[in-house]
């Protein structure tokens, strides 16, 4: 019986709220998970992640298998162990990194050669190898290796990508299977998305997506190739191409997807899951995500300021520090500074999914997201 299982609770329009099982607990959807690209969600704890609600995060197989090797921490247990962090987690395949290796990678049929971003020993990248790594990593949902191009690319670069990503697919699927036959899994089994490709090309996207289905019974599936340099209304237009096209009875993962307006619009698309990097990055940066739209916080403005953050938001940073005292220590170069706003950016997009989940319940998810939207748009973004 299948450890992984997707239900609908409530729907309204494309919106949906769901629940995503997996050997690791459930999600709540729509959720955003936290990207904890080299098995840590940058300066923070999990028991950091547990107490803001955070239920699924992302780790990526490119750099754990660069930076410390996947064998190894398949030897301590796998990452859940490695990283101690014992709800859902998504490992990446790595195919966004190796395909943004310009000048240091060669794609062929059989896969990527690529050279470490590290100290530049060469690596080679196959549908195979990639399930391979993702198996030792022990992730709850596990990515293919795709083909992945820059947002604008022409219909024929995307129609070349995108039927390549499904002939790995079947590799990709073939290699699980004899994984799993061979080499079962010590302990949660492992539910394989695929990633439906094919640029800002509706057609492609239909294809693909009729293709992925037609090669089997999924857990689940990827959208990629999306806020890869496209404009936000070609994003959106996909999304809901892709969103007729794929089956209601299984959760929807936008990959690399994070800034909260575009969380919004996905969930008004039927999309259930997203990552990102952003919040721990733009943190890092000194710019906050806050309900009334981005701010800078190393801003003159706030020196003196003794409101919160955000003043509707209930994170550690905001119950208990002041904008002029958080400004004073990006100033100063207090490390504290980096982790309070990486902890209220990964905070903000944890409830505000949350909020939307219970708008979509409630049947008002429309006037919400529009209200929401219209606040969020109204400060002029700032430069972090």
């Amino acid at each position: 019986m299948s450890e992984f299982a997707f239900s609908l609770e409530a729907q309204h329009g494309a919106a949906r709220a769901g629940r995503f099982t997996t050997p690791h607990g459930v999600v709540e959807t729509p959720a955003f998970m936290a990207v904890g690209t080299l098995a840590t969600v940058k300066s923070l704890d999990p028991d950091d992640l547990h107490a803001m609600g955070a239920q699924m995060i992302l780790s990526n197989a490119y750099h754990l298998h660069l930076r410390p090797g996947d064998e190894l921490i398949r030897d301590f247990g796998g990452l859940h162990r490695f990283m101690q962090w014992d709800g859902p987690i998504l490992t990446d395949s790595g195919g966004f990194q190796v395909f943004s290796l310009e000048g240091l990678r060669t794609v062929s049929e059989e896969g990527v050669e690529f050279r470490s971003h590290i100290d530049g020993s060469t690596h080679v990248f196959t549908p195979e190898s990639v399930m391979r790594i993702e198996r030792n990593l022990g992730a709850d949902v596990i990515m293919q290796f795709d083909h992945v191009i820059p947002g604008q690319s022409e219909e024929s670069v995307a129609r070349d990508a995108s039927e390549r990503s499904l002939r790995w697919l079947v590799r990709a699927s073939a290699e699980v299977e004899r994984l799993t036959r061979e080499e079962p899994p010590r302990d949660n089994s492992q539910a394989l998305f695929p990633i439906v490709q094919g640029g800002i090309h509706a057609s492609l996207r239909r294809e693909a997506a009729r293709a992925i289905r037609a090669q089997g019974d999924w857990a689940g599936y990827g959208i990629g190739g999306l806020s890869v340099g496209e404009a936000k209304p070609e994003m959106y237009r996909i999304l809901e191409v892709v969103d007729s096209e794929l089956p209601s009875d299984r959760p929807r993962y936008l990959m690399g997807v994070g800034f909260p307006e575009d969380l919004v619009e996905g969930v008004l698309r039927g999309v259930d899951l997203f990552d990102c990097v952003a919040p721990t990055r733009m943190g890092r940066n000194g710019a906050a995500f806050t309900n009334d739209g981005r701010l800078n916080i190393k801003r003159a403005e706030f020196r003196t300021d003794k409101r919160p953050l955000d003043e509707r938001c209930d994170c550690t940073a905001c119950r208990r520090f002041s904008r002029a005292y958080i400004r004073h220590l990006f100033t100063s170069d207090e490390i504290l500074g980096l982790r309070l706003l990486s902890l209220h950016n990964v905070h903000f997009l944890v409830h505000l999914m949350r909020d939307a989940r219970a708008a979509i319940r409630a049947g008002t998810i429309d006037a919400w997201s529009r209200e929401w939207l219209a606040r969020y748009h109204s400060r002029p973004v700032t430069a972090a």
